[in-house]
């Protein structure tokens, strides 16, 4: 199983490059299929020339973005599409090590409530 970011066939153009990368998500492919999947990418740090760290620069295709839709092959493997370079902007700086404290106390937050709340 491999994490990918992934787009949906019907957003990829004639050229095999991606319409809208807003609509990029990541995806674990397990024989072919989409197994599980994220939400939506984060234009800051996945489209953005100011955090070069993890661009969406290519995408497998699936079917459709859904649980299980199958991802698209040629016959020299899974199809990919690229991300056009009018789809970077930029965003300014990303503190991304901040961002993942920020995401930990927040998980943290939501488990406690959520122990709270139990009977």
């Amino acid at each position: 199983m491999v994490m990918r970011h992934c787009t949906e066939e019907s957003n990829v153009d004639e050229d095999m490059l991606v319409i809208d990368a807003s609509k990029i998500r990541h995806v674990i492919v397990s024989q072919g299929r989409i197994a599980e999947m994220s939400g939506l990418i984060e234009k800051a740090t996945h489209l953005n020339l100011d955090f070069p760290d993890h661009k969406a620069d290519l995408c497998v295709i699936a079917a459709r973005l859904e649980l299980g839709s199958p991802i698209k092959f040629t016959e020299g493997g899974v199809m990919f599409a690229i991300v056009p370079k009018t789809s970077y902007e930029h965003l300014g700086f990303v503190d991304y090590t901040a961002r993942l404290f920020a995401m930990r106390d927040a998980m943290a937050r939501a488990e406690a409530q959520a122990k709270e709340s139990k009977p």
